[in-house]
C-alpha cells in the first residue's frame, strides 16, 4: 500500500512539473502571437497613413510647421523653397531601395524663412563590393523649391547617427545638426522634385509596399504551437495512465493462485485389477 501511495505521488510530482512547464511555455508561444497581431495592426496603421498622405495635396512645410515629425506626418508631400549648403552634404551608406543596394545623399537646405532643413536627394545604385564614391553629385546652385515626403529623424546607436569622413549610416537631423553646429529640423525631406533639376543618377527612395505582411499567419503559427503543447501534455498523461493501469493488471493476474491440478482418474486401474485371473485359476 505504502509503494502505491508512493508511486502515485511520484506520478503526480511528474504530471505537475510537466503541467508548469507546459503552461509557462504556451504563455510564452502566446504572447508571440499577440505580438504578431499587435505588428499587423502597426502595419495596417502605417499603410493607411501611407495612403492617406499620398492623397492629400502638396503642402508648404512652413504651413505644416517645423515641429518634430512623428510616425503619423510621415510620407505626407510638402514642399519648400532654400538654398543647398553643399559643404556639409553627406552620404547614407548601406541603404537599400526597391531590392537595390547602393547610398543615398544628405544635403542641407536653408530656407527662405531662415530654417535649415535636411534633404535627403535620392538613392544612387551600387554594387555589392563597389568602393564608395570619392565625390558626391553637386546639388543645384541658387534658389530651389524642392518638393518631398516627409520623413521622421532615423535612430540607432551613436556611431550609426554621428557623421564621420562625409558619411553616415542613418539620418537623425538632431546628431548632424550637432556636427553642423546648429539647429536643424527634425526630421528630413525625401526628395521628388527639385526645380531645377539635379545632376546624378538619382532615383527617387521608394514609398513602404502596402501589404499586411506575414504577421497574421505567424500569429496563427504561434497559437498552433500553443495548442501543440497542450495536446502533448494530455497524450504524455494519458500514456501514463495506461502504462500504470497495464503494471496494475499484470501484478493483479501475478498474484492469483494457480488452479490446483485435478487428480488422475483410477478407474482404469480397478477394472484391470478386477479383470485379473485369481489365484487359484478361476475366473
Amino acid at each position: 500500500m505504502a509503494a502505491t501511495l508512493k508511486g502515485v505521488r511520484r506520478l503526480l510530482l511528474r504530471w505537475l512539473g510537466l503541467l508548469v512547464f507546459v503552461v509557462v511555455l504556451g504563455g510564452v508561444f502566446v504572447r508571440l502571437g499577440e505580438w504578431q497581431l499587435h505588428r499587423l495592426e502597426q502595419r495596417k496603421e502605417s499603410n493607411a497613413v501611407v495612403v492617406t498622405h499620398e492623397n492629400n495635396p502638396v503642402i508648404p512645410l512652413a504651413q505644416r510647421g517645423y515641429a518634430v515629425v512623428q510616425d503619423g506626418d510621415q510620407w505626407q508631400r510638402v514642399t519648400v523653397t532654400g538654398t543647398f549648403d553643399a559643404s556639409h552634404q553627406l552620404e547614407v551608406r548601406y541603404r537599400s531601395n526597391d531590392g537595390a543596394t547602393g547610398t543615398e545623399v544628405v544635403t542641407p537646405l536653408r530656407t527662405t524663412d531662415g530654417k535649415v532643413v535636411l534633404i535627403d536627394r535620392g538613392f544612387i545604385v551600387r554594387g555589392a563590393g563597389e568602393a564608395p564614391p570619392t565625390t558626391l553629385p553637386a546639388p543645384p546652385s541658387g534658389t530651389v523649391t524642392v518638393v518631398g515626403h516627409l520623413r521622421r529623424s532615423e535612430n540607432g546607436s551613436s556611431e550609426a547617427i554621428t557623421p564621420a569622413l562625409g558619411a553616415v549610416r542613418l539620418i537623425n537631423a538632431p546628431a548632424i545638426g550637432r556636427w553642423m553646429g546648429t539647429d536643424l529640423f527634425d526630421g528630413y525631406i525625401g526628395l521628388l522634385q527639385v526645380t531645377p533639376s539635379q545632376d546624378g543618377a538619382f532615383l527617387p527612395v521608394a514609398t513602404p509596399t502596402l501589404d499586411e505582411g506575414p504577421h497574421f499567419w505567424y500569429a496563427v503559427q504561434w497559437f498552433m504551437f500553443t495548442g501543440i503543447a497542450l495536446t502533448g501534455l494530455v497524450v504524455f498523461i494519458r500514456g501514463d495512465i495506461v502504462a500504470r493501469r497495464k503494471l496494475r493488471a499484470e501484478a493483479a493476474a501475478a498474484a492469483v493462485p494457480p488452479e490446483p491440478a485435478a487428480p488422475e482418474d483410477s478407474e482404469p486401474a480397478t477394472a484391470a485389477a478386477s479383470a485379473s485371473p485369481s489365484a487359484d485359476g478361476t475366473a
